[in-house]
């Protein structure tokens, strides 16, 4: 049986834990099997009060045998006492597989195991994970990352992502689906995929541009002037792009086409479908315009990222 430390310190994000200790409970549920054994950790054991609040029991740190341990993210002065650095160091010592999920990454470089790896974190701190620890290869917009033994995980829920990669890892793909659909939760959001869409990057203050985006969303695959943009929110060519510009601080092009790139990405890391026939269904009108669109907003080809998505 595969045991798995959830290791915890006071101001931990609760979250942080409960979705993925939820996530490996399930997969026991569904095996009709015990799968994992958990066990929560902390560096003296006993009750461990959270970011808001709430208590979690624990046991002491200096337990052997984990298959893996993951180190839950939460507020970050706390974490980086002493005590919890050696902690962690020490179990990870003599663990295979060590993980952390958001801000438990801090502790992870704390303890040094980050260095010269690729890790991220939440997208609100990952400029301080480097800042902080420049050994790290920070790369912030990533739901997670598996650096050979070492993975890391986005913020909040995206340490449910975390938690069905590594089910996947262990019991296949069939098992981590299965999971995700008895948590209702999306199965899985690739470990490349940007931690948050291009609309909320954008964050339009007025409804008649969110309607916009939104239409544009839901229309990749159709002509996207000005006029059809315009008229979808029924103003003119000309206040519309006055009014796109102004609330979102790019062109009507510009966002469209991060829309289909991100629309395009999902594609190319979770199937095997053509790239000639993604670049239709998302509205390029032909490769070689997605490929020079690729390479401008993410520096390389979409080859390159299929080919990272299936390493």
């Amino acid at each position: 049986m595969h045991r798995i430390g959830f290791y915890l310190y006071p101001g931990h994000q609760i979250l942080d834990f409960a979705g993925p200790f939820g996530a490996f409970e399930s997969a026991a549920k569904i095996a009709g099997r015990a799968l994992y054994a958990l066990e929560v950790l902390s560096q003296g054991g006993g009750p461990v009060r959270g970011s808001g609040g709430a208590v979690v029991e624990s046991l002491p740190a200096a337990r052997p045998d984990l298959d893996t341990l993951i180190v839950v993210g939460g507020d970050l002065a706390p974490m980086r006492a002493p005590g919890d650095i050696a902690a962690v160091r020490a179990l990870a010592g003599k663990t295979a597989r060590v993980a952390s999920v958001c801000t438990g990454a801090f502790l992870l470089a704390e303890a040094g195991l980050l260095d010269g790896r690729r890790a991220t974190t939440h997208w609100r701190v990952a400029h301080l994970l480097q800042q902080d620890y420049p050994r790290v290869r920070v790369e912030a917009d990533h739901i997670f990352i598996a650096d050979k033994s070492i993975w890391t995980s986005a913020g909040i829920t995206a340490g449910i992502d975390l938690a069905l990669a590594l089910i996947e890892a262990d019991h296949g793909a069939d098992m981590a689906r299965e999971v995700a659909r008895e948590l209702v939760v999306y199965y899985r959001r690739s470990g490349g995929q940007s931690q948050f869409s291009s609309l909320s990057q954008m964050e339009p203050s007025s409804d008649r541009i969110r309607l916009a985006l939104a239409f544009a969303r839901d229309h990749l695959c159709e002509p996207l002037d000005v006029q059809r943009l315009a008229e979808a929110v029924h103003l003119s060519p000309r206040q519309f792009s006055r009014a796109f510009r102004r609330e979102t601080g790019e062109t009507p092009a510009r966002a469209v086409e991060r829309l289909r790139v991100e629309a395009a990405l999902a594609r190319l890391q979770d199937g095997a479908e053509p790239v000639e026939s993604i670049a239709r269904a998302v509205g390029f009108t032909d490769p070689e315009r997605m490929r020079r669109a690729f390479v401008k907003l993410h520096g390389v080809p979409p080859q390159a990222i299929r080919r990272a998505a299936r390493t």
